[in-house]
C-alpha cells in the first residue's frame, strides 16, 4: 500500500514513537488522526502536523472511546487504512517488592493499557477496514502493534511490562490468519532501547551508557526509525502476522 495514501489512526501521537510516525505519514502525503491522553500535547501535535491531522483525546483503556476516537476519524477522513498503536505505559516493578508484594491491580492496568488497549484498537480499525475497497493485492488495511524486546528477555522488574507485551506479540498472528479473509494484515514492531520523552528525561550519562549496551549501531534508536518501519510494513504485502525486533541485536540482560 502506498503511505500517501495513507489514512491513519496513531495511538499515543501525541509523542515519542507514535509522533514521529504521524510525522512521518503526514510527511508523506497521508492523513492521521492522533489518539492520546494527554489533551495539550495531542492538540499541540496535531496543530503543527495541519490540515491533514486531528486530535482526538483517547484512553486505550476504554473500550467506548476507543470505538468512537475510530469512527470519529474514519467519519473525518472519509476511510481508514492504518492502525498503529504506540500507547503505552512502563509498568515497572518487583512482583516482591521491598515494601510488599506487587498490588494486582497495578498489573492489571498494565495488561488493561498495553495489551487490551492495542486489541481494542485492532478490533476497532479492523472492523471499519473490512469495508474498504480492495486494492490490486486484495489490499483492505494494515494493523501495527508495538510491542518491545521485554517481551523476549524481560529484566528484574518487568513481570508485568513484559506480560503485556508478550501478548501483544502473541495476538498477532492469530488475527492475521483471520482477518486474511478481509484482506487486513496485521503486524507487530518489538522496539529496543528507544529515545522516547521518557529517556529524554535520564541524564545524559545513563542515556549513553544504554546506548553503548547495544551491539550495532553503539546507540539509543531514534523514533523516526519506528516511523521508516510503519511506512515499510505498509508498504510490503508479503510482511504479515511477523514481529520485527529493531533493536541493533541487543539482548537484555537480567537487570
Amino acid at each position: 500500500m502506498d503511505i500517501s495514501k495513507a489514512i491513519a489512526v496513531v495511538t499515543g501521537g501525541a509523542s515519542g514513537l507514535g509522533y514521529a510516525t504521524a510525522q512521518r505519514i503526514v510527511a508523506e502525503g497521508g492523513k492521521v488522526a492522533l489518539l492520546d491522553v494527554n489533551e495539550e500535547m495531542g492538540q499541540a501535535a496535531a496543530k503543527a502536523l495541519g490540515e491533514n491531522a486531528i486530535f482526538i483525546r483517547t484512553d486505550v483503556s476504554d473500550e467506548a472511546q476507543v470505538n468512537a476516537a475510530v469512527e470519529k476519524a474514519h467519519a473525518h477522513f472519509g476511510g481508514l487504512n492504518l492502525a498503529v498503536n504506540c500507547a503505552g505505559i512502563i509498568g515497572a516493578g518487583r512482583v516482591l517488592g521491598r515494601e510488599a508484594p506487587m498490588d494486582g491491580s497495578f498489573f492489571a492496568r498494565t495488561i488493561q493499557i498495553n495489551l487490551i488497549g492495542s486489541f481494542f484498537v485492532a478490533k476497532a480499525a479492523a472492523n471499519l477496514m473490512q469495508h474498504n475497497e480492495p486494492n490490486e493485492e486484495g489490499e483492505r488495511g494494515v494493523i501495527i502493534s508495538t510491542a518491545s524486546i521485554a517481551a523476549f528477555e524481560g529484566q528484574i522488574g518487568q513481570a508485568a511490562y513484559s506480560a503485556s507485551k508478550g501478548g501483544v506479540a502473541a495476538m498477532a498472528l492469530p488475527m492475521a490468519r483471520e482477518f486474511a479473509r478481509i484482506g487486513v494484515r496485521v503486524m507487530t514492531i518489538a522496539p529496543g532501547i528507544f529515545m522516547t520523552p521518557m529517556m529524554s528525561g535520564m541524564p545524559e550519562e545513563v542515556q549513553k551508557s544504554l546506548g553503548a549496551q547495544v551491539p550495532f549501531p553503539s546507540r539509543l534508536g531514534r523514533p523516526e526509525e519506528y516511523a521508516d518501519t510503519v511506512v515499510f510494513i505498509f508498504g510490503t504485502p508479503m510482511l504479515n502476522a511477523e514481529v520485527i525486533r529493531l533493536d541493533g541485536a541487543i539482548r537484555m540482560q537480567p537487570k
